[in-house]
């Protein structure tokens, strides 16, 4: 049974002669614990599709329904309350603020959860742990790599355990070391059943992937399982 359900999704911006069709009538399905890289050219709709899917971006017209939940039928609160329990994030900017430290960088999803400050510290403490930065929690972001910054970004991503993990470029700003070992936590997380959807233009990051779809100027254009995946 699909866990993620996209019909004719489509979104708009602008209106009359200067309007700009990001996302063209996309369909697709995702399964639950599936890995999905979505590739294509800059300016291609890949993002604008992805917020969407993140419940960040209502489209123009289309459906999404995400563990039987129609997200755009929703309200505004109950949209927060959906990103909330179900999507982390992880971006190309790190998105870190530079006065807190790794910790508290990594809790901040949590601030709007009922849980005390030592429940939510133990939570932000496991998700640096998972990601082997254990011993730089109290570094602040200035004192830590780039490869660092951008596991720090995914700790905050999955300190709530979220069945799915969106990422938009999440190795843009890394050299291929960093980025290898980031594409390798991505695996680790996905072997234990999350839900991953993530946007890139690096063939070697898509190579990770289970499954590949291509985007061009706003359409789905290929949806397939590379070979070396396919079993």
């Amino acid at each position: 049974m699909s866990y993620i359900i996209a019909r004719d999704l489509s979104k708009t911006f602008g209106a009359g002669q200067a309007a700009v069709k990001a996302v063209s009538n996309i369909s697709f399905e995702i399964a639950s614990g599936e890995f999905v890289s979505i590739m294509g050219e800059s300016g291609s709709g890949k993002s604008t599709l992805l917020g969407i899917l993140g419940a960040m971006n209502a489209p123009t017209s289309g459906r999404l329904v995400v563990d039987g939940i129609d997200i755009y039928g929703l309200n505004v609160e109950k949209q927060a309350d959906f990103r909330r329990e179900y999507l982390g994030f992880v971006f190309q900017g790190f998105h870190l603020v530079p006065y807190l430290t790794v910790l508290e960088n990594v809790m901040l999803p949590l601030a709007v959860m009922p849980l005390g400050k030592k429940r939510k510290q133990q939570m932000a403490s496991h998700a640096l742990s998972q990601v082997g930065l254990a011993e730089k929690a109290f570094r602040l972001p200035g004192e830590i790599s780039g490869g660092e910054k951008e596991r720090t970004a995914m700790a905050r991503a999955i300190v709530n355990e979220p069945p799915i993990l969106l990422a938009d470029e999440p190795s843009g700003n890394l050299d291929s070391k960093n980025s290898a070992e980031l594409m390798a936590l991505f695996e680790k997380f996905n072997a234990s059943g999350m839900t991953i959807i993530m946007v890139t233009h690096s063939m070697e990051c898509a190579a990770y992937a289970k499954r590949r779809m291509i985007i061009s100027d706003g359409r789905l254009k290929s949806d397939y399982f590379p070979a070396s995946n396919a079993a």
